[in-house]
């Protein structure tokens, strides 16, 4: 958004030095260097763009241009072939004029080497005089590098120019990284501002400070032209480019300027008479005498006045009548003791209507400048919108943001005057009412994966699915039930059911302290459905275990029994079968090494997807002399098989009651195991979760084999996904 901010509305957000890539500083510097060699050598310096091109921040915008809508961008038109359909404008941040920065650097250098040569001189006097030999001090000036004098001389120095872009050599993002065309270093800029009567930009930053007074003018300390956040503020601004009377004034507006007009009069002579004896005590001391001129008060009232003080809104606060209380007070309070949420709220869907009645020139807008066309596009900046606002407020708001900017009788149907709203955020509740589509997804990797310092990747989510995919409406409807925050998280963990979806959070707790630290997503989404977010998850890159069960079923059938080796039982899951491991066979899935139960697309190291479901565990009932293996076959079988003194003494009913029984029964692990599979055919597995929760020694619970080793994974590939500097790779450009 800021990115956005400094290309598009530069006067209100102007650049910065740290906007310059950190790690292109040492090349300006060199450049600085060599301009300052030059100099002391009387070398010819051939000042050229070329050296500065690949560290220039540059943005490129892309236009859709319906045949009938060229006039519009006649001044961006790349060849005279070109006959609609895309067409790409590049802004690039670089020197105005390089003869001119160059001489000015150099002059900068030369006072400061003049200064720092006076410098040593008076040092040298002083020892002299003082005959003590002393260190001389340390001085630093500026400028010392050539971004050091830009720290400074940055706006002077650089402007925004405009170039265009060829559409046939377009290329689609690559793994979410852009692919920018190039550009000869000597292509000419377009003259004037490009984007000038094409799109009109309004933007609402990050920074509101609600609960905070607007800064009068006598502030000496506020930022020049800060517009104030508060509604006040903003019904001020409104009422003077829409509603002022004294504005081009029509007949409607005679009324009240008549009525201004008669209050003034009465105010001034109100004021004639208190200022009298004043004025009469001034004269005593001689001043003004007979020649000079009279001092007289006088007013000039505005209509936007009465808006000029805190309480110009205020908030009617409801209240019932006292017992014999003929007429309710109306009791009022001053917006700023309303809550954040609310102001914000309020001022937010404010700026977008007067952000919509300023492009379409509404009120008093239309006749300031009545030879102004209305630009046919119409781009609108929120930055976090969800600041101090309630969850379901949050969704209200991105529901009918857009709606308030088309809400004018001109907008309703007309595709001659396109709206776009851009929001980011960090909000789930926000993104999740957003389509697929119009989702971008911002994925941060480290320094050394793809550059020298860490950046961002962003991510078109409407390329995730395709169009009229049946698993996109799934996903969708399944991310919005949840409200999961998967498109924030550091990664995610699927689980199968209720019981893993309540004790395994639990055992991250307890057990995985450094887990337990991180920003983790967990869904619960069966066996059977989990796949189905596999291109979502794909393409964020996001690092996930899934947390599954065997699902065994007999050879060449679909009936569930438990798992027995040697039998060609085959499973069920779809997310085992489909897509990892990607074998069928339970005899292959136990057989799976780590390595094979996961899956790590190649040159992505941050991205890995791991299945975890049930391995045979070695166990000794309760009585028995030796062990032997047990084959678990789902995640409740698998916590009793592993925590058998537990259960065996684990009070409830339900399921837990039967896998207690099961136990005490005995028989070898084989006959438990069928009794457990037995009773998880009718078993409540939910409630099962609560009577494990709850019981006293919960946290001497042992975590099952696969899921322990599957958190373990997780928590390594965690930490070194936290390692802000990877290995430098091959190619990586410097």
């Amino acid at each position: 958004m800021l990115a956005l901010r400094r290309f598009l509305v530069p006067r209100r957000c102007p650049f910065e030095i740290h906007d310059v890539t950190l790690c292109h500083w040492p090349a300006i510097d060199r450049i600085g260097r060599s301009w300052i060699d030059a100099k002391r050598t009387d070398e010819v310096v051939e000042l050229t763009l070329e050296p500065w091109l690949p560290l220039l921040p540059t943005l490129d915008l892309w236009f859709d241009v319906d045949p009938g809508e060229m006039h519009h961008v006649r001044d961006l038109i790349p060849t005279l072939d070109w006959e609609g359909g895309l067409l790409g404008v590049r802004l690039r941040y670089e020197p105005s004029n390089l003869g001119d920065l160059y001489k000015d650097f150099l002059a900068a250098v030369a006072d400061a080497e003049a200064l720092r040569a006076a410098a040593t001189q008076a040092h040298a006097e002083k020892i002299a005089a003082e005959g003590q030999e002393r260190p001389e001090p340390k001085l630093t000036l500026w400028p010392s590098t050539l971004v050091d004098y830009l720290s400074r001389r940055l706006a002077k120095s650089f402007t925004i120019r405009a170039f265009t872009l060829d559409p046939s050599q377009l290329q689609a993002p690559l793994n979410g990284q852009a692919r920018p065309q190039s550009m000869p270093a000597a292509s000419l800029s377009l003259d004037g501002e490009p984007l000038k009567g094409l799109v009109r930009i309004h933007d609402i930053p990050a920074q509101r400070g609600f609960g905070e007074e607007a800064p009068s003018d006598e502030d000496e300390d506020a930022p020049a032209g800060s517009a104030g956040s508060r509604l006040s503020d903003q019904l001020r601004s409104y009422y003077s480019k829409h509603l002022d009377p004294t504005k081009v004034p029509d007949v409607k507006d005679l009324g009240a300027l008549q009525a201004i007009e008669a209050a003034q009069d009465a105010f001034d002579q109100k004021l004639t008479e208190s200022f009298e004896a004043a004025f009469s005590e001034v004269e005593g001391m001689g001043y003004p005498g007979v020649t000079d001129p009279k001092p007289k008060v006088s007013t000039r009232l505005k209509a936007i006045d009465g808006l000029n003080h805190s309480s110009a809104v205020t908030f009617v606060v409801d209240v019932t009548p006292a017992e014999g209380e003929a007429v309710v007070p109306v009791l009022r309070l001053p917006e700023n003791n309303n809550g954040l949420g609310y102001q914000n709220l309020i001022s937010m869907i404010f700026r977008l209507m007067s952000f919509r009645d300023s492009w379409m020139r509404v009120g008093k807008a239309a006749t300031t400048n009545p030879a102004a066309v209305i630009e046919p596009l119409h781009l609108v900046l929120v930055e976090e919108p969800e600041a101090h606002l309630h969850a379901h407020v949050q969704q209200v708001f991105i529901n009918k943001a857009y709606e308030v900017l088309r809400a004018h009788p001109d907008l309703k149907d007309t595709k001659l005057r396109r709206s776009q709203l851009v929001v980011s955020t960090h909000s789930s509740h926000v993104a999740h009412e957003v389509s697929f589509e119009c989702l971008r997804y911002f994925r941060r990797l480290p320094a050394g994966m793809v550059s020298r310092i860490p950046v961002s990747t962003v991510i078109n989510l409407s390329e995730v699915f395709g169009a009229g995919n049946e698993t996109a409406r799934f996903v969708t409807r399944y991310l919005r039930a949840q409200h999961a925050d998967l498109f924030f998280a550091d990664a995610a963990i699927l689980v199968e059911g209720p019981a893993e979806r309540m004790i395994v959070p639990n055992f991250i707790r307890h057990k995985f302290e450094a887990l337990s630290k991180s920003y983790i997503t967990l869904l619960e989404i069966g066996g059977s459905h989990a796949h189905r977010l596999r291109p979502l998850i794909e393409h964020l890159g996001l690092l996930t275990l899934i947390i599954t069960d065997l699902d065994s079923q007999a050879s060449g059938t679909t009936t569930s029994v438990p798992p027995r080796p040697g039998a060609g039982q085959t499973t069920n899951n779809t997310t085992l079968r489909r897509w990892v491991p990607a074998r069928t066979s339970v005899d292959a899935l136990w057989g799976a090494t780590p390595a094979e139960r996961t899956l790590e697309p190649a040159g992505d190291p941050l991205f890995a997807v791991r299945a975890a479901y049930q391995l045979p565990v070695d166990v000794t009932l309760p009585g028995a002399a030796t062990s032997e293996t047990a084959y678990p076959y789902t995640f409740e079988d698998a916590l009793a098989f592993e925590n058998l003194s537990f259960f065996a003494a684990l009070p409830g009913t339900g399921l837990v009651a039967k896998f207690r029984d099961a136990i005490a029964a005995g028989g070898g692990a084989t006959t438990v195991g069928a009794a457990m599979f037995t009773a998880l055919k009718t078993g409540k597995k939910a409630e099962f979760a609560l009577d494990v929760l709850d019981a006293e020694m919960f946290e001497a619970l042992s975590v099952p084999h696969y899921i322990n080793e599957g958190l373990t994974w997780l928590q390594e590939r965690l930490k070194k996904k936290q390692i802000e500097i990877l290995p430098a790779k091959e190619g990586v450009a410097a």
